[in-house]
């Protein structure tokens, strides 16, 4: 039977690709060649319908156990095995399933300022031609109807953010020397240390990486009346693309994302006050979450 050892856990926007990609350079660890299988976030098939895109990413969830177990078949012996789905620290359900299957694997969980994180995920949609709503904060504000109708949770720009409630539970299920929490900043600003941290809490070498890839990185995408209309022609096709073979969506959407991304524009980083306005989402949680780790998270309150 081959599972996972080790689970990069969340958030999404928060550095799990490049963290992902860094630690398949160790000899010792063998990462998934599907970073982000999400296998724990159902029981069978995955949802279906959704907002905009959500039913090709459904289409793309490893789901069956043999094509999970497939993922780490080919690992050499003695290496530690390891994915990456960053919605598992949000997911409750997830976190019990995975206490089923693999009650004895590490978790690592990377969080970012939950503002940051918010407008990260809402520049991921949005240059990729699928959010409709031209600003985070009516983007996050539009959240609950979003969730009533289905959406997948890669919409949830302020679910996804609120840590405390996702660590508390989580601790009701593991133990807390099975999670690693680091903050996203941490492995940018001081990588071979984190590294070395991560690596010792999985039990591998250290000091044999050092650096952190620059992995999924968003360009800004300026709203015009030429962007618009190339937005409104990817998310017609997102509806129709559901029922098409993956290779066939990439090539039809190839071409319409390049000159949507023509420009490289550098991502527009937030304002003071749409920070003013998506911290509220965010306070009581921030307090949760010092709380249950100890840790001091109060510059998450500030401005940027």
């Amino acid at each position: 039977m081959a599972l996972p050892n080790f689970l990069v856990i969340g958030a999404p926007k928060a550095g799990t690709t490049a963290l992902h990609a860094a630690l398949a350079r160790h000899p010792d660890l063998f990462m998934s060649s599907v970073k982000e299988p999400k296998f724990f976030l159902t029981d069978g098939p995955p949802p279906t319908r959704g907002g905009p895109g959500d039913a090709q990413t459904y289409r793309e969830h490893v789901w069956r156990r043999e094509n999970y177990e497939a993922l780490f078949a080919s690992a050499p012996e003695g290496t530690l095995r390891g994915e990456s789905t960053p919605f598992y620290l949000h997911d409750r359900d997830a976190q019990l399933r995975i206490r089923a299957l693999i009650p004895d694997v590490k978790m690592i969980a990377l969080i970012r300022d939950p503002v940051e994180r918010a407008h990260s995920n809402w520049t991921h949609l949005w240059s990729a031609g699928l959010e409709p709503i031209d600003n985070v904060v009516d983007a996050c504000a539009a959240e609950p109807e979003r969730i009533a109708a289905g959406w997948a949770t890669f919409w949830r720009y302020v679910e996804l953010g609120r840590y405390g409630e996702q660590l508390q539970h989580l601790y009701k299920v593991f133990p807390r020397d099975r999670v690693l929490v680091l903050r996203y900043r941490r492995i940018h600003q001081d990588p071979a240390a984190t590294l070395d941290l991560i690596c010792a809490f999985l039990g591998v070498r250290t000091g044999v990486l050092d650096s952190i890839p620059r992995e999924n990185v968003t360009n800004h995408v300026a709203d015009s009346p030429s962007t618009r209309a190339l937005r409104q022609v990817l998310r017609a096709g997102a509806r129709i693309g559901g029922r098409m073979p993956l290779p066939a969506r990439r090539l039809a959407r190839g071409p319409l994302l390049a000159v949507l991304h023509r420009e490289r524009r550098p991502r527009q980083p937030l304002t003071w006050d749409d920070r003013r306005q998506l911290i509220p989402y965010f306070a009581d949680d921030i307090r949760l979450l010092e709380e249950t780790t100890g840790e001091g998270y109060g510059d998450w309150l500030k401005p940027r």
